[in-house]
């Protein structure tokens, strides 16, 4: 072969394969017959079916009974790539995790699907049967096993088979090569003995091509397909998930006090960490690493990026690049969360003294807040509104703020509709949903998220703020580069709510003192515990 044609060949490469260009990879039979031979089998025995098993069926019944008829589709999504050929750690879909009980990796491109039957003959009397579709890994004789660097088990270690995740959940399986067909089968307009199906969308793209392929296939009249109908069709499906998460089983919430047990963990090494960060360039980076380091030994991962913002950073709502220094004299705050095996995530903030001792307008400012986070819990009762939450917190800031002379009008105006002057220090929310998402629910509708009644089950936030940006000049110097935040983790029960994360310090002495515990631990440490 001559110049001319190699370079030829070379252009022709799809791009796709060019990164293995870097890689000599042998082809020839005896190569594979010898790659391919002499592995010990896989083990044989089935795992015990899992503590999740009947609470995810329960969850599949409670949507199953909403769509009778219709088929179900919930992808867990694809890998996606970080750079070239470098994958994130995968994370299924929260409305896929919920409805298996899959946590973890290991089912990158999995679908459920819920598949109607007569009414009442469904899994557990429900109207459907529910099927996981997924990618086993290949066999160890087989080529994929050494060849494969995205999914062969000699390059990403073992995954469950389909017979091991069967009776680990108690949901039948199937091999994803099966869910073309298993998709589109018979879709087609009721009327007409087909069946409708919906979708959770842009989750998996090749699913939404695919089912997207199927209704313009099926429909009477293609041309003028109501795509605005369709588009609702599966995001009431969306929505029905996101809401059936607002009330959290028994499983779930153990799963959220393990997430909230090892976030409190991370709080204490961020402590231990503080000493040193504060000597380091970017001490902000030295909080988040120690955070992350505790959320990768005991959890799965983070909830979400951790913010932990110094002096006029913490000013900042969502500052997470951590890239600033941290004084002596500054206040930290950590708003940070870990995410369990089961990807249930805590979000807990608390904002500490950076040298352990809070100035007295750092106390004056922590103190409002704490006053007001206790309002806010004092309000969370069953029966009352979610958004009575945030009227009560943020009510007592208003009442602050106009006490310190910075509110330009009157307590009542501010926290009229029309007013909400308060918010320039106070300009989010008071409270959120938390579970398998760190904002979860975010899909449900008004009615039942912030015009909802507060009821048993329920896990969600109460984290009031005031934030004094250093460009603020409407207020005197002395409050400005001064943020602060309290927030906690609440679990609704039928006698009241619970403090979840009640066990991290939460009064000013209180935090003062714990940290003065955590430093003299390190110190004693350090010398040998003399």
């Amino acid at each position: 072969m001559n110049d001319a044609e190699n370079t030829q060949n070379s252009a022709s490469q799809p791009l796709d394969e060019r990164v293995n260009n870097r890689s000599q990879r042998p082809s020839s039979d005896a190569f594979k017959t010898f790659m391919a031979s002499n592995w010990a089998p896989s083990g044989q025995e089935l795992p015990a079916r899992d503590a999740v098993a009947d609470y995810a069926a329960a969850r599949r019944k409670a949507i199953s009974d909403q769509f009778k008829g219709e088929r179900l589709v919930i992808p867990a999504g694809p890998l996606k790539v970080r750079s070239n050929d470098c994958d994130y750690r995968f994370r299924p879909h929260s409305g896929f995790a919920h409805l298996t009980g899959l946590g973890l990796d290991h089912e990158p491109d999995a679908v459920l699907i819920l598949e109607p039957v007569e009414e009442g003959t469904g899994d557990d009397g429900g109207n459907h049967r529910a099927t996981l579709y997924f990618r086993p890994l290949a066999g160890r004789d087989t080529e994929q096993f050494y060849a494969d660097s995205r999914s062969g088990e000699f390059w990403i270690g073992a995954r469950p088979t389909l017979a091991e995740f069967e009776a680990l959940l108690g949901l039948p399986t199937a091999h994803i090569d099966a869910l073309e067909t298993a998709i589109t089968k018979n879709v087609g307009a009721p009327e007409i003995g087909g069946i409708s199906i919906r979708l959770v969308r842009k989750v998996d793209e090749n699913i939404d091509a695919l089912v997207d392929t199927a209704r313009y296939n099926t429909a009477k009249d293609p041309e003028n397909l109501d795509l605005a109908v369709l588009d609702a069709l599966d995001e009431k499906l969306s929505e029905a998930l996101s809401e059936l998460r607002l009330l959290k089983d028994d499983w779930e919430v153990e799963q959220m006090k393990t997430a909230v047990a090892a976030t409190v963990e991370g709080f204490v090494e961020v402590v231990k960490s503080l000493p040193r960060a504060l000597t380091h360039a970017r001490g902000e980076r030295v909080v988040e690493g120690a955070f992350f380091a505790r959320a990768r030994e005991v959890g799965n991962e983070l909830g979400y990026d951790t913010i932990a913002a110094a002096g006029n950073n913490a000013t900042v709502l969502h500052w997470n690049r951590n890239t600033g220094s941290i004084r002596a004299g500054d206040l930290l705050l950590l708003d940070a969360g870990v995410e369990a095996d089961s990807l249930y995530t805590a979000d807990v903030t608390r904002t500490l003294p950076a040298n352990g001792t809070f100035t007295d307008i750092q106390r004056k400012v922590y103190e409002a807040v704490l006053d007001a986070a206790d309002a806010g819990f004092a309000a969370a009762r069953p029966g009352t509104r979610f958004r009575d939450i945030h009227t009560a917190a943020t009510t007592v800031l208003a009442e602050r703020l106009a006490e310190w002379g910075l509110l330009p009008v009157s307590v009542e105006e501010a926290i009229s509709v029309e007013g909400q002057q308060h918010r320039r220090w106070m300009p989010h929310g008071t409270s959120h949903h938390l579970g398998l998402d760190v904002h979860d629910c975010a899909q449900a509708k008004r009615e039942l998220y912030l015009d909802g009644i507060l009821t048993a089950g329920m896990v969600f936030t109460i984290e009031p703020g005031l934030y004094f940006k250093n460009e603020d000049l409407a207020i005197p110097a002395e409050y400005r580069g001064i943020g602060v935040r309290i927030e906690d983790d609440i679990l609704m029960t039928a006698d009241g709510p619970v403090n979840l994360s009640a066990e991290l310090p939460r009064k000013a002495a209180d935090v003062e003192s714990w940290m003065a515990g955590i430093y003299n631990e390190v110190e004693h440490a350090a010398h040998g515990g003399a």
